[in-house]
């Protein structure tokens, strides 16, 4: 039997634990999976530790793990990624929109097929306007961006072979892009239409700027998986090219003056000249110091993790 870890990060969601508990184990019963799951409580304020202390208790195929403080899903799934042991790793949401029936689906989907992601796609979802639309515009934009055609990068629910997860390192906010950093790592990604149920319980624990926030993670992307360990090609580039505009300009004023021309003080595009010769200079310091840190440091992120249970 296959070995899969699910993952479930949460926040405040004490109703919807036991049931999801006991649909995770209907559904791989059902399908002959061996499994285990790892909760992640991010600091609820609520009474999930307690109802995840009962299900630990009663199951040892449950783990638990309960950070100090609400750190965020990226970090959530940064240390359920770490400790996930599985040959295979899925994650989802607690809130009961992911349907744990389709595991089954998205696992003969990645073992068939021979693929190292299969990313859950809510072809029909349960969410307002305000959601659905601002969601297709990212999704276009990063797909065009990063050259992985996906209609939902964002969808929590996903399957992964365990050499993925130990490769790709999320943090800050970066879930949003787990598919992104896999496929521009090298790793084979797809997607897969998902069930996706309306919320039975609580609220979202995302606003609207998360849109805002998303885009400026998008842009982060980019550049720690093309520039991260070169970063003089990403500040060199644009300061030469800002270099070369000032130098230009000030070449020019320089040999209109030679000849006789309208003096140098009195030609207001100098000053665009001094600035560009500024600006190309301080970027191509900014990817010196930047390769100079590249090479000498290698920093990790830590998160405090209150306590374990059943490790």
């Amino acid at each position: 039997m296959a070995k899969l870890t699910i993952v479930i990060p949460l926040l405040n969601e004490e109703e919807s634990l036991q049931i999801l508990r006991d649909q995770i184990n209907e559904s791989c019963t059902k399908a002959g999976l061996d499994y285990e799951i790892l909760f992640i409580d991010d600091g609820s304020t609520d009474n999930s530790w307690s109802v995840l202390t009962e299900l630990a208790a009663k199951n040892s195929n449950i783990k638990v793990i309960r950070f100090r403080k609400n750190y965020g899903k990226s970090a959530a799934l940064a240390v359920g990624f770490q400790e996930a042991e599985g040959e295979f790793v899925i994650t989802m949401d607690a809130d009961l929109q992911d349907d744990p029936s389709e595991i089954p689906n998205l696992y003969n989907k990645l073992v068939s097929e021979n693929w190292d992601l299969v990313s859950g796609w809510k072809k029909i979802r349960h969410d307002p306007v305000s959601k659905t639309l601002p969601s297709k515009l990212f999704n276009y934009v990063t797909g065009k961006l990063v050259g992985l055609r996906l209609h939902d990068f964002n969808c929590g629910f996903k399957i992964y072979r365990n050499e993925v997860v130990k490769d790709v390192h999320v943090y800050g906010e970066l879930h949003r892009y787990i598919p992104a950093l896999a496929h521009l790592s090298g790793f084979k990604v797809t997607e897969h239409p998902v069930i996706h149920h309306p919320r039975q319980y609580g609220k979202s624990k995302f606003g609207m700027d998360r849109f805002v926030k998303g885009f400026l993670d998008l842009a982060t992307v980019l550049f720690i998986t093309r520039y991260m360990r070169r970063p003089l090609h990403f500040f060199g580039g644009l300061g030469s090219l800002f270099l070369a505009g000032g130098l230009g300009i000030n070449i020019w004023l320089t040999i209109g003056w030679l000849q006789g021309e309208i003096a140098i003080s009195k030609r207001p595009i100098l000053f665009l000249g001094i600035l560009l010769t500024i600006l190309g200079i301080q970027f191509m310091s900014t990817g010196f110091i930047g390769e100079m840190i590249t090479k000498m440091y290698s920093k990790t992120e830590s998160y405090s993790i209150r306590k374990k249970l059943n490790f």
